[in-house]
């Protein structure tokens, strides 16, 4: 009798090993690849809640200071549903158009077409901008005229106009709300949203601060700009890495210009620094209008747009332009962008005109060398890196 429960007490030690054993594990690794049976079908190995491309760890060099989203720290597993959101053409009234249409990673997240298609013929009503560090700017306001205060509302936008991507609720089509019915009945929400948010509700304001953490992780510190930029104090010393045509146009890019009375250059640099402050580039807060104040295929004038995106990654390493410049795309060089700026003809009732560029009541003219051209489009290629447009991170993760 007593050699019998001898034998069951160890059985039962032994029973209670194996499911202690079996919760640790659990706990170690609280999900598989069979706990996520709708995500491993729609993604593969592009996405695994088990093993998150990282996010939130990367580098930023020490000389950028400018973060305007402290209070919404990049986080890896809402960047990465960020991420399947950006990309799904679900996300449109005909399912045939996503974010990454009109935000090509390829372009530095913008598009060579003067305008990105929408929806059933639907065409966008400016040029597309530029993602490249949204994150570090003390802009915080988005689109080329500031409509939207944060990146966060300015994220489901383009999903509610009538030609983009079509969810506006007017004209008889459906709004936001048969959107987030639409997402919640795909299997891969369902997953994706629990993981994130401990539970499947989709709401507007969780893809929205889904998408927003996403658009920020998008970085571009590899440039030959970073690699001079960390081995000086600051940007006024020359860069060891940059050739002397760089450095000349880096110094004109940094320096104010010297003007007379008539608003005319007399000495000093070009000071595009003003307006897109090095190391960031990105655009100052309160900047008005560069005087390009038309609109794409209308006669109407629109004194209004006053943001750009940072000037990192204008180009591809080889110089090749990531889309036309401008919110009309008007400008398809970098020789006519600074060509803009080198004489500036004020347009009758333009009374939005940065007054940066009417020094003296009168609109500038830097009388621009062509040496002078020349090293300021060779400075100007020193911002582009190749990260941008390789990491998977950031690229479609249905393919």
């Amino acid at each position: 009798m007593q050699k019998s429960l001898t034998v069951l007490m160890i059985t039962a030690v032994f029973i209670l090993a194996m499911v202690s054993c079996s919760k640790s594990d659990e706990n170690a690794n609280p999900g598989n690849t069979t706990g996520y049976p709708a995500i491993e079908a729609a993604f593969g190995a592009n996405i695994d809640p088990n093993n998150l491309v990282n996010y939130a760890g990367q580098i930023v060099p020490g000389y950028i200071t400018k973060d305007n989203a402290r209070n919404a720290p990049l986080n890896n597993a809402r960047a990465t549903l960020g991420r399947v959101l950006f990309y799904d053409k679900a996300l449109s009234i005909d399912n045939s158009i996503s974010c990454a249409s009109c935000h090509k990673q390829k372009f530095a997240f913008s598009d060579t077409s003067l305008v990105s298609k929408g929806v059933e013929a639907g065409i966008t009503g400016r040029h597309s901008m530029r993602l490249i560090n949204t994150r570090f700017a003390n802009e915080q306001k988005f689109f080329w005229n500031e409509r939207a205060a944060t990146l966060e509302i300015q994220t489901t936008m383009p999903i509610q106009d009538h030609a983009e991507m079509g969810f506006s609720g007017k004209d008889g089509r459906p709004g936001l709300s048969t959107l987030l019915t639409k997402l919640q009945n795909i299997g891969y929400y369902q997953e994706l949203f629990k993981f994130v948010y401990g539970d499947q509700t989709i709401t507007e304001a969780r893809m929205q601060e889904s998408l927003a953490n996403f658009v920020r992780s998008i970085y571009s510190f590899d440039s030959k700009y970073d690699q001079g930029r960390a081995q000086v104090p600051n940007d006024q010393q020359p860069f060891p890495n940059f050739t002397a045509q760089e450095n000349q146009g880096k110094q004109l890019w940094l320096t104010p210009p010297q003007f007379d009375a008539q608003g005319v250059r007399i000495g000093g640099g070009l000071g595009c620094n003003a307006c897109h402050n090095a190391p960031e580039f990105d655009i100052d807060p309160n900047s008005r209008n560069n005087g390009i104040i038309g609109t794409i295929n209308s006669n109407t004038l629109d004194l209004n747009n006053t943001r750009a995106p940072s000037l990192r990654d204008l180009v591809k390493t080889d110089g090749t332009l990531n889309g036309p410049l401008m919110h009309t795309g008007v400008i398809r060089s970098l020789q006519a962008a600074i060509g803009h700026y080198g004489q500036i003809n004020p347009a009758p009732g333009n009374n939005n005109l940065d007054p940066r560029l009417r020094p003296n009541g009168f609109g500038q003219q830097l009388n621009l060398q062509a040496p002078e051209v020349n090293a300021v489009i060779a400075f100007l290629q020193t911002l582009s890196g190749t990260r941008v447009y390789e990491d998977k991170r950031w690229g479609n993760p249905f393919k």
